[in-house]
């Protein structure tokens, strides 16, 4: 398959700012949440995925699933901290680190999961904020795949990665303010 066959229309190379009209569209459900048990037997069901936050990645191998490509910050609820070492075995692929702040989705951040999705998968540290990466796992894995990812309270939310799925991603992108240099950067 040529490479660009898995990349959206959205793979411009500038950098992404929510705008706050756009947060509603962000925080709706594109598919199930489970949590406890039911989320753990539909993890081990999983074929080929991505993980976005620590909770979900850590969880997933905890229930001996490795993703294809994690996506951590260290951090769950913006300030209590993740333990690195349960991140071990998928580090242990690859890991590659990119700064991403809050309300932010760089072009750092989607390359490096474009990356890890054509090289065997591994590991994104992210400097800043990890929650819109799923984003990033939606454009660049797979059809067939599954993202799965932490909704604070409720659980984990699993979205099929399909043409619909890659097609709200890059709609949602494009939607997104291009982000431009500021001085002192």
């Amino acid at each position: 398959m040529p490479r660009d066959a898995t990349r959206s229309a959205s793979s411009d190379t500038a950098d992404r700012v929510v705008p706050e009209t756009l947060r509603p569209a962000l925080a709706a459900r594109y598919g199930p949440v489970y949590r406890g048990a039911a989320a753990n037997a539909a993890l081990r069901r999983l074929g080929v995925f991505g993980a976005c936050g620590d909770l979900v990645t850590a969880r997933a191998i905890e229930v001996g699933r490795l993703p294809l490509v994690g996506i951590v910050d260290y951090k769950t609820r913006r300030s209590e901290t993740i333990d690195p070492a349960r991140f071990a075995p998928l580090a242990a692929r690859r890991t590659v680190r990119v700064a991403n702040p809050a309300g932010e989705l760089t072009w750092a951040l989607r390359t490096a999961v474009r990356s890890l999705v054509g090289s065997g998968g591994g590991l994104v540290e992210v400097d800043g904020e990890d929650d819109l990466g799923s984003l990033a796992l939606v454009e660049s894995l797979p059809l067939g795949a599954t993202v799965i990812y932490g909704i604070p309270g409720e659980g984990v939310s699993f979205v099929r990665v399909d043409g619909a799925a890659k097609d709200r991603v890059t709609k949602l992108i494009a939607q997104m303010e291009t982000k431009t240099a500021s001085h002192g950067d």
